[in-house]
């Protein structure tokens, strides 16, 4: 008896009114806020379409002209690059320069000291007296003997041979002009001249070196850069690419001279101020590259540029008729490139297009996927539905294309 009394106190005090009270808070609550999350989504649905659809610039694609460049890392080369060398043996006596110096043609650059050829110059002018009086000499003995052979005193024989005697010392005396020359010669090379007008390179030998023809570094190097030439590379792609711009079937060089004038870019960023030219190309393509070496020519009248200078060459191409659009306003998915196109239902479309490789600063060339009179939204926007209505206000193409060089 007392054992059910217990258990029916213990239910009992399960179901008292507080319990009750609580139970049903508890129950409520989860429909309360499934009521009220279903009341937001319809007032936010219901505002939606009060709002109408949203507001976007868009513009009219029309086709453009535009010039392309594309840049090629080139290596700078002086029109001479001018080993100077020792003709002679002697010691380094003076230098004249110093290392990235400008020197003009004829300017004294080294003296070196070797008195062995100022002596051979005595030596062959004092050979050429010798000869003088010899000559001398042979000469009074044709005079001599010319009017007894005349008188019939002496044969003729003798005047013969007075004469082959003058003619052997007239050779002997030419011989030692010709001595003297050279000799005058090897004493001028021990003065030298720059052969052009250019810039000093290094100066490895310092006075009182003993230098000879047979040295393995020259004295210095001249570097000719009145004008300077530009090498750079294409590979096979862009070579061919080349050759079908040039239309007809011209020669490669008439290919050359219808490139406009290039740019030449310099390494901390700046362009350079004279125009260049392409003047040449190399109809090889390296095997180990895969390129061909082409040559640019630039005037370099401020000296600014030196042989051995890294650059790049800027060369431009116009392309006409082009549809261009802004880099911004479209989006990568899947290594596809697109734009949202906006239809005559003011409708947008995601249209996937190809561009080219090299793009005109931050615009795209179009190759494929749109045409002139398209419509596209002209600025940046979440990824939108196909199918989606949007309110368009056309902008001016000006006002887009504003950055387009």
């Amino acid at each position: 008896m007392n054992f059910s009394k217990s258990r029916h106190r213990a239910y009992g005090a399960q179901i008292t009114p507080g319990s009750v009270q609580k139970l049903t808070i508890v129950v409520l609550m989860p429909c309360l806020l499934f009521l009220f999350s279903c009341g937001n989504k319809n007032a936010q649905k219901n505002a939606m379409f009060a709002q109408g659809p949203g507001t976007y610039k868009v513009v009219t694609l029309q086709p453009r002209t535009v010039t392309l460049s594309t840049d090629y890392p080139a290596s700078i080369q002086g029109l001479q690059n001018i080993e100077i060398r020792p003709k002679v043996d002697g010691y380094i006596e003076k230098i004249f320069v110093d290392e990235g110096s400008l020197v003009k043609k004829g300017q004294l650059l080294f003296k070196i000291n070797a008195p062995q050829y100022e002596q051979d110059v005595r030596t062959a002018q004092a050979g050429i007296k010798t000869a003088e009086a010899d000559v001398n000499t042979a000469t009074l003995q044709v005079n001599k003997v010319k009017p007894l052979v005349e008188k019939d005193i002496i044969s003729h024989y003798e005047l013969e041979s007075a004469q082959l005697t003058l003619q052997t010392k007239e050779a002997a005396l030419a011989q030692a002009r010709a001595a003297l020359e050279n000799a005058r010669i090897n004493l001028g090379y021990t003065t030298i001249l720059s052969p052009v007008d250019g810039v000093i390179g290094s100066l490895p030998y310092k006075l009182g070196s003993l230098v000879s023809a047979t040295t393995a570094e020259p004295l210095t190097t001249v570097y000719n850069t009145a004008n300077v030439y530009a090498y750079f590379a294409m590979n096979e792609k862009q070579l061919l690419d080349f050759t079908r711009d040039s239309t007809g079937n011209t020669s490669f060089k008439s290919k050359l001279n219808k490139i406009p004038q290039v740019t030449l870019v310099l390494s901390d960023g700046t362009i350079y101020d004279y125009k260049g030219k392409v003047e040449t190309v190399n109809g090889l393509i390296n095997t180990t590259t895969g390129s061909a070496n082409f040559r640019a020519g630039f005037a370099n009248p401020k000296g600014l540029l030196r042989s051995g200078s890294s650059a790049s060459v800027r060369i431009p191409k116009t392309v006409k008729d082009a549809i261009i659009v802004p880099q911004n306003v479209t989006y990568e998915l899947q290594d596809k490139r697109f734009v949202f196109a906006v239809d005559n239902q003011n409708k947008v479309k995601n249209v996937a297009i190809t561009v080219m490789e090299n793009t005109p600063g931050q615009f795209y060339i179009v190759t494929g996927g749109l045409k002139s009179g398209d419509r596209i939204i002209a600025e940046g926007a979440n990824n939108i539905k196909d199918g989606t209505e949007i309110k368009p206000v056309e902008v001016s193409a000006e006002s887009v294309y504003k950055d387009l060089k």
